[in-house]
């Protein structure tokens, strides 16, 4: 059944179902998304536009992810199913053998800049030493068919294929224009089949970044039982990930592994995270980090804190390591690394004391 959106607005006088319009040209999808690709809620910086592959096609619009991954997005136009899906897997044959520096070149030539510069300027992070050891691939369409929807389904679901699409819908309401967005499928239901075709099954444990300066400290999070990012949305909204009842591991960067618990409460704002303990607010505790509470009026800005009953915790100087042990710069993320894993269970997981 071809996926559909409507919306309604709500009144005194009850629902009202706002009426859809046209959209005159996916052309117009292609510049708001080369303008502000958070239109697609997931986070990218975009490399290049009307990419020229070595086949004589281009590729609407290119970008990468956080892990370094290319991400290929494709606007259905006016093609049938099976032109705009052989297209995307045409490029997608493509793009997986670009070497850095092509991929280097072609964002130098888009963006204006060194690929290392903009990517750390756009998340806050290093690049990561590989480069184009995964592809994804997004259709985006306006409006959406049963057989497009039945041809990407069935290469995600029976081949594993980080391939998904994104429809946008557009609405008129009196004098104003409303676009909305849906996913074909979940994008991280996803990203995980796919990620099990070359890499091991998930172990269970979260991988999470507990980074210190003025904006959090460790300690802290041992004495009130939580972790927090922030100060920018791409840093908190990771931790959204995170719902009760998962285990985590708290890493270090440069350090080690310094912390095993389980998630008690899931994300809030730093404002609102209320100690049991010590019955009071976060903020109202005495911090060792003396900006915890910087922007913590925005949700876009403020740190946003996840509740940890932990299990098993070291200081700082007792952090948990071995040379090859995996750390990531990512907030959180799957923890798969079986020597790690292996490590960390013996190390720090399948010990119950606490270390304070």
């Amino acid at each position: 059944m071809p996926l559909n959106m409507n919306l309604w607005s709500v009144s005194d006088n009850g629902l009202r179902e706002i009426e859809r319009a046209k959209l005159d040209q996916e052309a117009k999808l292609e510049n708001w998304i080369a303008k502000d690709v958070s239109l697609l809620g997931t986070d990218l910086l975009l490399i290049g536009r009307q990419v020229s592959t070595e086949f004589g096609g281009r590729i609407d619009l290119l970008g990468i992810d956080q892990e370094g991954n290319l991400v290929i997005l494709e606007l259905k136009r006016d093609k049938t199913p099976r032109e705009v899906v052989a297209q995307i897997l045409d490029y997608a044959s493509w793009v997986r053998k670009l070497t850095y520096p092509e991929v280097e070149a072609i964002a130098s030539d888009y963006i204006g800049k060194d690929l290392s510069a903009a990517f750390s300027e756009h998340f806050g992070v290093s690049l990561p030493e590989t480069v184009n050891a995964n592809h994804k691939m997004l259709v985006i369409a306006s409006e959406f068919d049963e057989s497009s929807e039945r041809i990407v389904e069935y290469l995600a679901d029976e081949y594993k294929v980080n391939i998904n699409a994104i429809f946008f819908s557009f609405f008129q309401h009196a004098s104003e224009e409303i676009l909305g967005r849906a996913w074909l499928m979940d994008p991280d239901v996803v990203q995980e089949r796919a990620e099990t075709r070359k890499q091991p099954p998930w172990s269970g444990y979260w991988f999470v970044n507990v980074g210190e300066g003025g904006h959090r400290n460790w300690d802290d999070n041992v004495a009130y039982g939580y972790i927090a990012a922030g100060q920018a949305e791409k840093y908190s909204r990771p931790l959204k990930k995170l719902k009760v009842g998962d285990k985590v591991l708290a890493y270090m960067k440069g350090l080690g592994y310094t912390g095993y618990g389980e998630v008690e409460r899931e994300a809030v704002m730093v404002k609102d995270f209320f100690v049991e303990s010590e019955n009071k607010s976060l903020l109202d505790l005495p911090l060792r980090a003396p900006q915890a509470d910087e922007n913590s009026e925005s949700p876009e800005l403020s740190d946003w804190a996840v509740g940890i009953r932990w299990i098993k915790t070291v200081p700082r100087e007792q952090a948990q390591k071995f040379t090859g042990i995996f750390a990531n710069q990512n907030i959180v993320c799957k923890l798969r690394d079986e020597a790690t894993i292996g490590f960390l269970e013996e190390h720090l997981i399948n010990e119950t004391s606490r270390t304070l």
